[in-house]
């Protein structure tokens, strides 16, 4: 890659790792499925009117809007909220490349390698870790929740490579505006319009900066740059990139929020990268020949693959 374009891979990985700090901080002000919503809210609109048309079927978007949007950015957002630590957040959501590696298999055909399967053994045991120091700074719950997030994440990067969306950045877009209704629906049942209203009341300059960060920066500029860089170069060259965002992740949280990063949590960092490394760059899963729909070739090697299972939070 270019030194440009390095520079562009690690400021997006950058961006999303930094997203968790910017999620917490938003926190404070919303309840989290407003939030989740009006983050989707501002993705797409009006970036949807300067994207284009679709550029896959409407079942592939609604699905992935459904899983994606409303389940794992809900489940995300709530078990930050019920006090999952931003940086620990960062870390835990990156085995969804082990729930995508596994749905794959099951569901894609996917027959995993070796080196594939020891990372898939080498990333549990990292979330293993993970649970034991996260005993000790945050509510089971809250680590339940995230784990949750990140299986859901799973499911879409699966429905994603089915769908193989020549445009990442315009397919992101169009899912973005799946989730918005459902997501302020089940905030007012939940949440309750009264918390909801008085947000949006109380919304001053830091609640529209957050807002603005989660859904131009982190969404349309990371997906826009994800995309552009896959269309550049092999998505082996792209994806290693990826595993510096809980790496951000962790360091932004202790220097903006003060979070203690334990020995126990550093262990659980450096098994939970590695064994995504493994999981997610350990050679091209071998594929039963399946010709049933579209994207049916798509395999974890290529450049739809790899914008299924971007990092982005």
């Amino acid at each position: 890659m270019r030194p440009v374009h390095t520079a562009l891979a690690v400021l997006v990985a950058a961006v999303w790792g930094f997203n968790f700090v910017v999620i917490e901080i938003g926190l404070g002000h919303f309840p989290p499925l407003l939030l989740s919503a009006l983050r989707f809210l501002v993705a797409a609109l009006p970036a949807v009117f300067l994207v284009g048309r679709p550029k896959v079927a409407w079942k592939w978007i609604l699905g992935v809007g459904a899983v994606l949007g409303i389940a794992k950015f809900g489940l995300l957002f709530t078990g930050m909220d019920a006090g999952m630590p931003a940086g620990l957040s960062s870390l835990v959501l990156q085995v969804q490349a082990v729930f995508t590696a596994l749905l794959a298999a099951l569901l894609l055909r996917e027959r995993p390698g070796r080196l594939r399967v020891l990372g898939m053994g080498v990333a549990l045991a990292g979330i293993a870790v993970a649970a034991a120091d996260g005993g000790t700074s945050g509510p089971v719950l809250g680590f339940a929740l995230v784990v949750g997030a990140a299986a859901c994440w799973g499911v879409s990067s699966v429905l994603t490579r089915r769908a193989a969306p020549p445009d990442a950045l315009n397919f992101m877009v169009w899912v973005s505006t799946v989730p918005v209704l459902p997501l302020l629906a089940l905030s007012l049942l939940l949440e309750g319009p009264e918390r909801d209203l008085a947000a949006l009341r109380a919304l001053d300059g830091a609640g529209l900066a957050v807002i603005g960060y989660v859904a131009w920066v982190s969404t349309v500029f990371g997906f826009g740059a994800w995309g552009y860089l896959l269309r550049r170069y092999p998505a082996s060259a792209v994806a290693p990139f990826s595993l510096l965002v809980p790496v951000f992740g962790m360091s932004s949280a202790a220097l903006v929020l003060g979070e203690a990063v334990s020995g126990t949590r550093w262990l659980a960092a450096l098994l939970l990268v590695g064994g995504v490394a493994l999981t997610s760059l350990g050679g091209v899963p071998r594929r039963v020949p399946d010709r049933t729909g579209p994207g049916a070739g798509v395999s974890a090697g290529s450049p739809a693959g790899a914008a299924a299972a971007s990092p982005a939070p």
